[in-house]
């Protein structure tokens, strides 16, 4: 009997015969995915890849974790969804293990499917605990697909929406590498966040309901701001009535290293927090949660049909058990300034590279034609894309210009597959070059 061998183009055609043509993939010829472990994975024709994306900071503790991946199967042959009209004790359990380890007060959560539908929630829940609509997001910032996330969001390749969302600012974000103002901080007095206030009052009604902002830009290119940032900018918004939601969609879990949440770095308690993708390894959860009084100002009938479902409460119990028996926050912290420590290295060699910022395992790499103009150079990003495809590491790229590779492997990246992965990207660099 003929045993037929499936080619990754076999699976490409399909790809692009039968989905959206308008869903976007790497790399000249896509690299269709079988199987993963650790910080591996697999293509159809059985060619293995050093994954240094994760999913999108999605795949958090490593692929194909064994113990998450037996907690999942065991849960599946007893419980596989009934919504949020039933408790369930894996909601339940999840919920009073996030109180636990979020930041003060934060103690209520809702449970949905994903990062988009956790910020909506959060800004639905702001505007009926202050009784005002208008929100303030951050240019360069990324907020998720359906038509309000795509107007939170602040790119215009990303903003696909022909629906208008009424009611939503957009401040300056806190890019120190491309500074609004021309300015250099610390001698700027934080002038981005400063301006809030002038946004507030020219640009609303001057009430707000909320600020939203991720801690680190993720898609903008992980922009770290200044550590005073969100004290200075958090308490503008308040002064004006408004509640700061911190979004935590890619920040949360430890992948900032020795905190739990990103957030926790710059000295602010959120009054909303969201989070989703490496929340459950992979495994589709959104989350928001806030305060017992805030909570309670969300009126009205609400439910969520996948919210809270039994399988993807306990991927996420599995994944936050496995954090802390392997010690990931410390461990990010170390191997994240490993790989900083690398990378600045490979700027003093390429000239190309007009920035490495970042911070745990969230590592940015600007790509440019020139340090001194700064100008993007996404052309050179593509060109190295194809050259790491070569290399067999999976990388990402984002920022407003698409110049910024992403870096950001599962939190279980040794310093030995930093020092691979670094090697595997300077062989690529110096092609292109």
């Amino acid at each position: 009997m003929k045993v037929e061998t499936v080619k990754n183009a076999d699976v490409t055609k399909k790809y692009k015969e039968f989905l959206y043509p308008s869903i976007i993939t790497y790399y000249q010829e896509p690299l269709p995915l079988v199987a993963g472990k650790g910080c591996t994975v697999t293509d159809v024709e059985g060619g293995k890849y050093l994954d240094f994306f994760g999913g999108i900071l999605t795949v958090s503790i490593g692929h194909c974790h064994e113990k998450v991946t037996a907690r999942i199967a065991e849960q599946l042959k007893k419980l596989q969804h009934v919504s949020t009209l039933y408790p369930t004790q894996p909601a339940s359990d999840l919920a009073e293990r996030l109180a636990g380890i979020c930041p003060d007060g934060l103690k209520r959560s809702f449970f949905t499917n994903s990062g988009t539908e956790a910020d909506e929630t959060a800004v639905l829940t702001a505007q009926h605990y202050t009784g005002a609509a208008e929100i303030i997001a951050l240019r360069h910032s990324y907020s998720g697909r359906s038509a309000m996330a795509m107007h939170l969001t602040a790119h215009s390749p990303w903003r696909i929406s022909r629906t208008p969302v009424p009611g939503i600012r957009h401040a300056h974000a806190p890019y120190c590498y491309r500074c609004p103002f021309k300015l250099e901080y610390p001698g700027c007095d934080m002038a981005c966040a400063r301006d809030l206030e002038e946004l507030i009052l020219t640009e609303t009604c001057g009430r707000v309901a909320a600020f939203l902002a991720e801690p680190i830009l993720g898609v903008g290119g992980f922009v770290v701001p200044p550590r005073e940032y969100f004290q200075v900018a958090v308490g503008i918004v308040r002064k004006y009535g408004g509640l700061f939601i911190a979004d935590e969609v890619q920040t949360g879990w430890g992948r900032t290293g020795g905190k739990w949440f990103g957030i926790e770095h710059f000295g602010v308690v959120p009054d909303i927090m969201t989070s989703a993708k490496g929340m459950a390894n992979g495994i589709p959860i959104g989350w928001t949660v806030t305060t017992d009084k805030i909570a309670e100002g969300l009126k009205g009938l609400t439910i969520s049909t996948f919210g809270g479902n039994p399988v993807s409460c306990v991927a996420a119990h599995a994944t936050i058990d496995a954090i802390e028996q392997e010690g990931l926050l410390k461990s990010v912290e170390k191997v994240g300034a490993y790989l900083r420590e690398h990378l600045l290295g490979l700027q003093k060699d390429f000239p190309c590279i007009g920035d490495v910022r970042g911070m745990g395992l969230m590592a940015g790499v600007e790509i440019v034609s020139d340090r001194k103009t700064k100008a993007p150079d996404p052309k050179t990003v593509a060109r190295i894309f194809e050259e790491t495809k070569k290399e067999r590491l999976l990388i990402g790229k984002g920022g407003l210009y698409g110049n910024v590779l992403r870096i950001s492997p599962p939190m279980c990246a040794t310093k030995g597959e930093v020092d691979d992965a670094v090697k595997r990207l300077r062989k690529a660099l110096e092609r292109v070059r």
